[in-house]
C-alpha cells in the first residue's frame, strides 16, 4: 500500500483538543470534511466527545465525509493503581474496535491537567509503569486492537532517558512522533534508525527547533510555544521528515502516517482559510517524501 493510502488526520491539527481552556474548537462536521477535502484516507478519534459515541454512529458519520478511523489518543496514569488504567485501555479499545479503528495510542498521564509539567517518578513507579505497558499491549489484543506507548511532552515519558526506560523496561511497541520527540530532547531521526522494529505507529510533525529549545529551557511552557508557532507545516521546521520517511519505509514499515501540528485556535477560521492551508502543504510534502523513497527503490 502506497504512503498516500495510509496518511491520516488528527482533529488536534484544527485546533480541537481534550485539555479545557485549550483554545476555539471547531465543529466536527467541518473538521473532518475538510480532511477529506485535503484528501486524507482516515482519522484518529480526537477528544473523547468528538465524535458521536454514544449512538454508536462513528463509522456512518466518518464514511459519510470519506473517512475511515484509525484509532485513538487514550492518556492514562500508568505509574499509579494498574486496575484503573487498564480499565480505561479496555474501554478504548472495545470503542475504537467497535468503530473500525484498531490503534490505541497511549500517553503516561500525569494525572494533572495539561501538558505543562509532569512529576520525577521513583524506581518502583517506573516498574509499575513499564509493567502496565505490557499488560495494557496484552489487553489490547484480545479485542483486536495495537497498543503503543506515545512519548508525550507534559507525560511521564517525555525525553531520552524516558524512552530509554520504556525501551528496555517492556516490549510495548512506539507511536514515534516526530515532534514531541524533538522537544523532549530526542532526535526523533536517530531514535527511529536505532529502534526501527519498535515502532508501530507514527505522528508526523515539524518543529521550530529555536522554539523547542525555549521549552526544554524552561523559558516558555508548551501550550505557550504552540501559540507562537512550535508546530510547522512538513518541510517548514527542523525534523529530518524525509530521512525518517525514508528509513521507516526501507525497513518495512507499513503503518498509518497521522499528520498532527498541534494548534490553538483564537476563532473560527474563514471558509477555505486556517488549518486546511497548513494540513494540505503537510501532506503534500509527505506524498512527495513517498515518491522520493519509491523512486530509490527503484
Amino acid at each position: 500500500m502506497s504512503i498516500n493510502e495510509r496518511i491520516a488526520g488528527a482533529p488536534i491539527s484544527w485546533g480541537v483538543c481534550e485539555v479545557p481552556g485549550w483554545g476555539h474548537q471547531i465543529a466536527p462536521e467541518r473538521v473532518f470534511s475538510e480532511m477529506h477535502e485535503v484528501g486524507l484516507a482516515a482519522t484518529e478519534a480526537g477528544p473523547a466527545d468528538f465524535l458521536p459515541w454514544p449512538d454508536g454512529a462513528v463509522r456512518e458519520f466518518l464514511a459519510e465525509r470519506g473517512l475511515s478511523l484509525v484509532g485513538g489518543f487514550v492518556p492514562a496514569v500508568l505509574h499509579g493503581d494498574p486496575e484503573v488504567a487498564l480499565a480505561e485501555v479496555r474501554e478504548a479499545a472495545h470503542r475504537l474496535v467497535g468503530a473500525g479503528g484498531d490503534v490505541v495510542v497511549l500517553a503516561a498521564a500525569t494525572g494533572a491537567v495539561g501538558y505543562d509539567g509532569r512529576p520525577e517518578l521513583s524506581d518502583e513507579e517506573w516498574r509499575r509503569l513499564t509493567r502496565t505497558l505490557d499488560a495494557a499491549a496484552a489487553l489490547g489484543a484480545e479485542y483486536g486492537a495495537r497498543v503503543v506507548l506515545h512519548p508525550h511532552m507534559g507525560t511521564v515519558v517525555e525525553n531520552g532517558e524516558d524512552v530509554r526506560r520504556v525501551l528496555e523496561g517492556s516490549a510495548i511497541p512506539l507511536c514515534v512522533d516526530t515532534g514531541h520527540l524533538l522537544i523532549g530532547g530526542v532526535d526523533p531521526y536517530e531514535l527511529v534508525r536505532g529502534a526501527v522494529s519498535r515502532v508501530s505507529h507514527v505522528h508526523v510533525k515539524d518543529v521550530d527547533a529555536g522554539l523547542a529549545a525555549r521549552v526544554q529551557a524552561g523559558e516558555l511552557s508548551y501550550t505557550t510555544a504552540i501559540t507562537q508557532g512550535l508546530y510547522r507545516a512538513l518541510g517548514d521546521g527542523d525534523v529530518d521528515v524525509a530521512g525518517i520517511v525514508s528509513t521507516l519505509e526501507g525497513a518495512g514499515y507499513d503503518g498509518w502516517y497521522v499528520l498532527e501540528q498541534d494548534l490553538v485556535l483564537a476563532g473560527e477560521p474563514p471558509v477555505g482559510a486556517g488549518p486546511i492551508l497548513e494540513v494540505q502543504a503537510s501532506y503534500e510534502f509527505l506524498v512527495e517524501a513517498g515518491r522520493a523513497v519509491a523512486r530509490q527503490a527503484g
